[in-house]
């Protein structure tokens, strides 16, 4: 059974019928997620293996166990690619988190082939960011 979040996603990109739409689809993603404050765009909070900038911060609720995501880069396409990441990872537990890879929800949305190698590398540097997140509370 397909995780209720990536569900909802793959029903909304199943309207749209080329890569086009989606690649506009997924910068209108982008364009929705919050900005980070510019205290939280530091040095510590950036991302590795990016080509573009990418800031990804977290806030984790002892109580729940829950881990929220919020993220911001500097490239359209890039920031709606970390608006689908926060979507399909925060709000959950940690083990949850380690339970999703990223690169099958990306494959079933139709946009891990359409990705070039260096957004597809920088897509794994951001999924292993949340997972190594969410490792660090297990």
């Amino acid at each position: 059974m397909r995780d209720p979040r990536l569900q909802e996603l793959y029903e909304e990109f199943s309207y749209l019928d080329d890569w086009e739409e989606r690649y506009r689809y997924v910068i209108d993603l982008g364009r929705a997620l919050p900005p980070l404050e510019e205290s939280e765009r530091v040095e510590s909070a950036k991302i590795r293996g990016c080509a573009s900038q990418v800031w990804l911060v977290f806030d984790h609720e002892p109580k729940t166990g829950l881990i929220t995501y919020r993220g911001q880069s500097d490239a359209a396409i890039v920031q709606g690619l970390l608006a689908i990441l926060v979507r399909l990872y925060s709000q959950r537990q940690a083990h949850d988190i380690l339970a999703l890879d990223a690169n099958v929800a990306f494959a079933e949305l139709g946009l891990h082939d359409a990705l070039t190698p260096q957004r597809s590398n920088g897509l794994k540097a951001m999924a292993l960011r949340i997972q190594q997140v969410a490792k660090d509370y297990l």
